[in-house]
């Protein structure tokens, strides 16, 4: 058995245009002679790997925290996709079916048209995942976000698939129990082997 972490690190992370950086802020230090080390961060609730919502988009939608656990623990799949556009098309030609939860590598490069975005919802799946910042662009968030989230399908952004073959694997990526909040940081791994007990 293999567990692989595909999370990228709130700090290290490329954050999204407009986004505000992240900071951390020291209040005790062992090496300044306090008896414990103590910090704060603040961080959007979309730097690093990170789970959206439905509350981001969706009015009166659910925040993180009311979300099921159950799209972010189970069997998924990883496949390639080409930078670029994903088109309502690819996804009926070259998405798995039946598969509740699919994770995109396309070193960051793809976002969803709208049609692309409905095909992807109407699949069936509990969760879509991607290595992009975004399963939009900068020009159009609105309707691939929503295409998911009225459907309350968990998106899992910006993953690091870096090495990560294409395939079958056990996702856990639970996001942190955020009250209120639109979205949360989420520590994500992959497990490659006889992992598979659990089967929805």
């Amino acid at each position: 058995m293999e567990i692989i972490d595909i999370t990228r690190g709130i700090f290290t992370a490329e954050v999204y245009p407009g986004d505000p950086e992240p900071t951390k802020q020291n209040f005790q230090s062992i090496e300044k002679g306090d008896s414990c080390n103590l910090n704060a961060f603040f961080a959007c609730c979309h730097t690093g790997t990170h789970v959206d919502a439905p509350l981001h988009f969706v009015e009166d939608g659910k925040s993180i925290d009311q979300m099921s656990v159950i799209p972010f623990i189970g069997p998924c799949k990883v496949i390639d996709v080409p930078e670029g556009p994903i088109t309502g098309e690819y996804v009926e030609n070259n998405f798995p079916k039946g598969c509740r939860r699919i994770l995109l590598k396309s070193g960051g490069k793809a976002y969803f048209l709208d049609h692309g975005a409905q095909a992807a919802a109407n699949s069936g799946c509990l969760l879509l995942g991607t290595d992009a910042l975004s399963v939009g662009t900068s020009g159009n968030q609105i309707a691939p976000h929503k295409a998911f989230l009225n459907k309350e399908i968990a998106i899992l952004e910006g993953l690091d698939l870096t090495g990560v073959d294409t395939g079958s694997y056990f996702l856990i990526a639970q996001p942190i129990k955020l009250e209120g909040m639109e979205a949360a940081p989420a520590r994500a791994l992959l497990i490659k082997g006889e992992f598979h007990t659990y089967s929805k």
